[in-house]
This record gives C-alpha cells, structure tokens and sequence, in this order.
C-alpha cells in the first residue's frame, strides 16, 4: 500500500493558564522564595527562551557540578511513584543530594491516595512539608489535580500525556550531538499514542524542527486528537506516515520507544507485536536516515522489538548519553524552579 503522509502545521498561540484556589498562607510562604510558582505538567509549559535557558543552566551543571553542591541547601523533594521507575528516581534522588537538598521516594503501595485519602488533600498537605513534588503516575486527571490544589511546584515524572523531565533530557542530548536543532528532522516510528510521541512532537513545534511520526494506521496507534490540535495552535511541523521508509529518511534522529508499556495486557502483547513490527528500527531502516544519523530510546529498550539489539548496541546509538543527561537536566530543572531561571548558583 502507498504511505499515507499528513502534515500538520499552524500559527503560534499564546497559552493562558486556569488560576486555582490556594490557601494565601501556603502561597505566602513559597513567594517568600522570590520565585513565582510554576507547574511542569508537560513539555509546552516552558517557553522557548526557558528551554534553552535550562538547557544552558543543565550544561553548566554538567561541566560544573561543584558550582551547584549547595545551591538547593536544606530544599526537600518528594517523589510520589504509582508506576515503577528506575532513571526518573536515581535521577532526581541524586540531583538532589549533589546541590545539597534531600530527596523523599513516597510510593503508592505505602499511600492511602485514592482510598482514604484524596490527591485533592495530598496536594494540600505536602505544599506545608516540602518544596517541591515530582509525581510519576498513571493518568494526567492526577497530575491535574495535583497542580490545582498544590501550593508549591509540581513536576510531571510521567503520566498518560506528557514525559518533560524525559523530553529535556533528550532535548540537551541532540544539542550536544547536533549541535542545535535548526533544519533537524526527527523520526519517531512505532506506537504513536503515547506520552513520548506528544511532548516530543511538543519539543519539535516549540523549538522549530520537523518531526516525522511513523506508526500503524489503527487509531490505537494514533496521536490523540487534542495533541493535534495543540500542534496546530504552536505552529509545528509535523508529519505523520504509516510508513516507516517515509518517516526516517534523511532522518538526523531516529527515536523508538517502549511497545509494550505497563498498561499493555498479556493477552494483547502478540497482536500490538504484529501489528508494530514494520516499524521495528533495524540496520536496514537506520541506513536510509543520514549518514551520521543517531538512534534514541528513553530506555528500557526490548531488544527485538521495538530495536534490534545490532541498533540499540550499535555505534549510532546514543541512549545512554540520554540517560546520563536525566540527571544533569533535572538537576538544571530543579534549581529553575526552585531558585529562578536567572538565578546565580
């Protein structure tokens, strides 16, 4: 069959945020920082001119970690995990301790959120504990909530919807290996409806590459419409294929993701894999991208499925450097947050 490509582009819109009722102690107190309160539930809450200002901020913290061993002194981070994480907690429990503050991991097997307690009063009772929470879960209404009653930042370790603390990390990465992202296309191929795909197709609209998305024609492998349509309004280019020749030629990135994520059942493992294999990223598929094209995969990477391992192990594969860079642009995130942007270490 021919490949079936859309592309999706429009203007720039300005973004409002909807204001929360908030006990005027709690914010009292965090305005006592000098910094105003900010939320990260996905990619496109930071401008342009702040992604590059963390990204700027992450590389000096990577090059001069002792500048920042105690520039978030006495601060606490509550980590709040409903779904297992291994980069996303090491990650920020070490940022933490390396600028000086303290990291708590909460998970959700010790919590009574949902039953005895609601994420309503949960956001509430630790706005009066800690500075800031990042909360790592399953479904966006959680992180929504959080940051409507929440008095101090919430960052989104991950829902349904968005991977930012991820999607900085990538961003810094192909900054590194590129150089920038003028005249960059990025190719995505495999499942297309998940949180990777948005906030990356979010990252290529706010910073100006092209983006291609290759994945199955079914709408369970489909980019929601919302997502779409806030592409439109930030003015992107994004093409959309079901062919995965299409989507990575000429690629400069090519990126793969997870095909069986936590919520995929038992008994629908052996259709998705059918289903997604065309898209599986082989050397075969890697030589029609440049020449010094490099492979991502935010990790953890199944060899033979989503990549083969010659792909993932091979010299174009750069997924640990991504890794390795959670660390040093979480650690740029937190200090923004919590110190301001234009803070001084």
């Amino acid at each position: 069959r021919e490949p079936n490509p859309v592309r999706v582009m429009a203007f720039r819109a300005v973004r409002t945020a909807v204001p929360a009722v908030k006990s005027n102690a709690c914010i009292a107190r965090h305005a006592s920082s000098g910094v105003p309160l900010r939320h990260v539930k996905k990619f496109t809450d930071f401008t342009r001119e702040e992604v590059f200002t963390i990204l700027a901020r992450a590389d000096d913290i990577k090059a001069n970690p002792s500048k920042y061993q105690n520039s978030l002194d006495r601060k606490v981070l509550l980590m709040y995990f409903e779904k297992p994480s291994l980069r996303t907690r090491i990650s920020f429990e070490t940022g933490m301790f390396q600028m000086g503050g303290h990291a708590i991991a909460y998970m959700n097997g010790d919590s009574p959120i949902g039953s005895k307690e609601t994420v309503e009063d949960f956001a509430q009772v630790v706005s009066r504990y800690v500075n800031v929470v990042l909360a790592r879960v399953k479904l966006r209404r959680t992180i929504n909530k959080l940051c409507e009653n929440a008095t101090i930042p919430i960052v989104n370790g991950l829902d349904d919807y968005a991977h930012p603390c991820q999607i900085l990390s990538d961003m810094q990465t192909i900054k590194e290996k590129k150089g920038g992202f003028d005249g960059l296309k990025l190719a995505f191929v495999g499942d297309c409806q998940n949180n990777m795909t948005y906030d990356l197709a979010r990252a290529a609209s706010l910073l100006g590459f092209t983006m291609y998305c290759g994945g199955p024609r079914e709408a369970d492998f489909q980019m929601e419409q919302p997502v779409l349509d806030e592409i439109k309004q930030l003015g992107g280019d994004v093409v959309i294929t079901d062919s995965a020749e299409v989507a990575c030629k000429d690629a400069d990135v090519v990126y793969a993701d997870s095909w069986m994520s936590y919520h995929v059942s038992q008994e629908l493992r052996a259709s998705r894999f059918n289903q997604l294999l065309p898209f599986q990223v082989t050397e075969e598929l890697m030589s029609v991208a440049k020449k010094d094209c490099v492979f991502m995969n935010c990790l953890p990477a199944m060899r033979g499925e989503e990549q083969t391992a010659e792909v993932v192990d091979g010299p174009q594969s750069i997924v640990f450097d991504q890794a390795e860079n959670r660390l040093h642009a979480q650690k740029a995130l937190l200090f923004s947050l919590l110190r301001g942007f234009d803070a001084s270490p």
